[in-house]
């Protein structure tokens, strides 16, 4: 389970939405700048995710979709999952 908490994207995400909320703190107020950067951390913070759960699917036996990064390599992490 841990490959997939420490992976890049999981902990990009989490610095950069650490320091978004660091951004809030001040006495400034919420402008349309802010809201693109919140959004562009959801999507992120999705994408990582999906990610992982992909890569989870793939290591089991199932399909990947045809626009994931692992779409391909199903054999190749369900061969590592069985000889690890």
């Amino acid at each position: 389970m841990r490959k997939y908490l420490f992976g890049t994207g999981i902990i990009s995400a989490l610095t950069s939405g650490m320091s978004l909320l660091r951004g809030l703190r001040g006495d400034a107020p919420f402008t349309w700048r802010q809201a693109l950067a919140w959004l562009s951390w959801g999507i992120t913070l999705a994408l990582s995710i999906g990610t992982i759960v992909d890569t989870y699917r793939a290591g089991r036996g199932k399909l990947a979709a045809p626009d994931s990064p692992v779409s391909g390599k199903e054999q190749k992490l369900m061969k590592r999952r069985y000889d690890a």
